[in-house]
């Protein structure tokens, strides 16, 4: 059995977590209500308490307190909001019940402008009972779980099948080093944890995450993006799931904006600091940032890249932002290797999918 986590103060780890729950919601909420649509969701299966120990609140009061923030938005748009709760420990579920009531008393707005349904129960049951309306609304779905059991391939790939579904899992991946290849760990999950091995354990995350994209049926649209914590001796991380690129760039500019160095971790996973020296041998090398506009070079002095289309693409595909490649993109057409109409090369989501402006890069000379 997990230990109660709410019976102390959240770490900094668990805040950092909280914190970037918090601002996927920040960011989807006006995107979604804007949309029009008539009803929207938000699902939180292992919601907690409302607060910690000190009263610093959890991902329910956390996404109520976003929601009080679009209120003007959502009762302009005339969406209805559902909301979600489930807490499977009856003395939580108790006190976030009262968290919950409390807040709603103090910000009636936020009452009349949601549907606020509290569950206590096995998630796997909850899981069953809610699935039909994660797969009929547009939905936020929150996983913040201490085991393993699930993320078991039934609910992965639920949600997978999803279209209109983001994601946000919380996974212990230290367990997986430690645990993978117990009988009782592989009949939730199958993981090659020799090929995970290959790698230092604090890429444990991002083998989780490559593993798990290699299990995604043929053809699919979904995109899923690692973020690691560490705590201690322990790396822990977010699964960020999404199967459309303006999802998928929010939660990149979040991940990007939170850690400048990586945009995938607290800590400096691959160790750029260092990389600012130069090696005896190897010479200077390159960040992830750099290496990532090295291959953006690369591509467009092939033609694999040619437009805008093609770069911001590319971007979103290396869990970068589309300024990375703008930046190498003008770099390129300063030192007179490509040539583009205008001074930006216009690798946003903006000018891709909604303004449908395409940029073509004219090649002035190769390597």
């Amino acid at each position: 059995m997990s230990k109660n986590l709410h019976e102390k103060p959240f770490d900094e780890t668990t805040i950092a977590k909280l914190e970037i729950f918090e601002d996927y919601a920040q960011a989807w909420l006006p995107t979604f209500v804007m949309y029009g649509e008539p009803v929207i969701c938000i699902f939180d299966f292992f919601a907690g308490t409302g607060y910690d120990k000190n009263g610093i609140p959890g991902s329910p009061i956390r996404i109520l307190q976003k929601i009080r923030e679009q209120i003007n938005l959502i009762f302009q748009k005339k969406v209805k909001l559902k909301v979600f709760f489930n807490e499977y420990d009856k003395i939580k579920h108790g006190q976030l019940k009262t968290a919950c009531d409390d807040f709603l008393k103090e910000y009636s707005e936020v009452s009349r402008a949601i549907e606020l349904h509290l569950f206590n129960e096995d998630f796997d049951v909850c899981f069953g009972k809610l699935l039909p309306s994660i797969q009929n609304y547009s939905s936020l779905v929150y996983l913040d779980q201490n085991g393993i059991q699930f993320l078991a391939e039934k609910y992965f790939l639920e949600l997978e099948k999803t279209i209109r579904t983001d994601f946000l899992y919380f996974v212990s991946s230290s367990y997986f080093w430690r645990f993978g290849e117990q009988g009782e760990f592989k009949t939730h999950i199958k993981l090659d944890m020799e090929e995970a091995k290959k790698n230092p354990y604090q890429f444990i995350h991002r083998s989780l995450i490559a593993q798990l994209r290699g299990n995604l049926p043929a053809g699919s649209k979904l995109k899923l993006y690692p973020f690691s914590l560490k705590k201690g001796a322990n790396i822990h991380g977010i699964i960020f799931g999404a199967s459309h690129p303006r999802a998928v760039e929010k939660f990149l500019g979040i991940a990007w904006k939170r850690n400048e160095t990586n945009g995938e971790a607290n800590f400096d996973i691959d160790e750029d600091k260092k990389k600012v020296q130069l090696d005896l041998f190897a010479g200077k090398l390159p960040t992830k940032l750099e290496t990532f506009q090295q291959r953006l070079r690369e591509k467009v002095l092939n033609e694999t890249i040619k437009d805008n289309f093609d770069a911001f693409s590319f971007a979103l595909d290396e869990a970068h932002i589309g300024a990375h490649a703008a930046a190498e993109l003008k770099r390129m057409k300063q030192e007179k290797w490509i040539d583009y109409e205008g001074n930006s090369p216009l690798v946003t989501y903006e000018n891709v999918f909604q303004k449908d402006r395409r940029l073509t890069f004219k090649l002035l000379r190769r390597k």
